[in-house]
């Protein structure tokens, strides 16, 4: 949170992120304990990897941006129904990958019986309001300068930037698949997000190390100007590897 503010003055709706996160975290932790003592496959569509991954992922990214939007210039009430629609999605999102997982079956692309493509589509639901509500922070990082220590204002805005190429490169997966998967091709539709899952990682914790790194840079003794040209640095390695797994992405394509 902002200018050293503490679990005690955090509103509510941020409370409640926080706490979600922390519960996702636990449970993909959990689920790679249940890899370790289960087996089985680390890839493929049906596998522990997965409620792990996505566990671990979706809890930090919620964690992050309840964090980081306290620098964007909005109305609280906007952002604290944008932060819980986020947190509710992210549950949907782990709940329905999880669930899968334990069922055996794929949770993505999976059409195979009614409740299966329920759960399939909802998942593709969730990530199309995923790219809504974060493309909404991302709009209003760009519109109106953010606040925060030396670097933030940047390191926020490249985040968010970033971000959008992660959820834009998610969507294209999904939305590959799913029609794989209609016309008849479920194995393909499978293998299909192999070349992209790169980029998809990559590109969605920008918004957790840039920020992190311009707070940290805070509390050392550098100048302002040292602290700048440090996220500036950071910025552009991490662009750049962006750059390489969107090259890699299209070459495997």
């Amino acid at each position: 949170m902002r200018r050293g503010e503490g679990w005690r003055v955090a509103r509510r709706s941020e409370r409640l992120c926080y706490v979600t996160g922390a519960v996702l975290v636990v449970s993909g932790l959990v689920h790679l304990g249940v890899f370790a003592v289960d087996g089985g496959p680390w890839e493929g569509p049906v596998s522990w990897r997965k409620p792990f991954t996505f566990g671990l992922s979706f809890g930090l990214t919620l964690i992050a941006i309840t964090c980081v939007t306290s620098y964007l210039r909005m109305g609280a009430r906007t952002r604290a129904v944008l932060l819980t629609l986020f947190a509710a999605d992210c549950v949907l999102e782990v709940g329905g990958i999880t669930l899968q997982a334990w069922r055996r079956v794929p949770s993505h692309f999976n059409m195979e019986s009614p409740f299966n493509t329920s759960v399939s589509m909802s998942l593709a639901v969730g990530g199309a309001l995923l790219v809504v509500i974060l493309s909404a922070f991302a709009v209003v990082s760009f519109t109106r300068r953010p606040e925060g220590p030396t670097g933030m204002p940047l390191a926020l805005r490249t985040g968010f930037a970033i971000l959008l190429i992660g959820l834009l490169s998610g969507a294209a997966m999904i939305a590959r698949g799913v029609v794989l998967t209609r016309t008849g091709h479920q194995a393909a539709g499978y293998r299909s997000t192999a070349s992209v899952k790169p980029l998809h990682g990559v590109s969605l914790h920008a918004i957790l190390v840039l920020p992190a790194l311009a707070w940290l840079l805070s509390l050392t003794s550098w100048s302002p100007g040292a602290r700048y040209r440090a996220v500036v640095t950071a910025a552009g390695c991490y662009a750049a590897a962006v750059a390489g797994a969107l090259v890699w992405a299209v070459l495997k394509y």
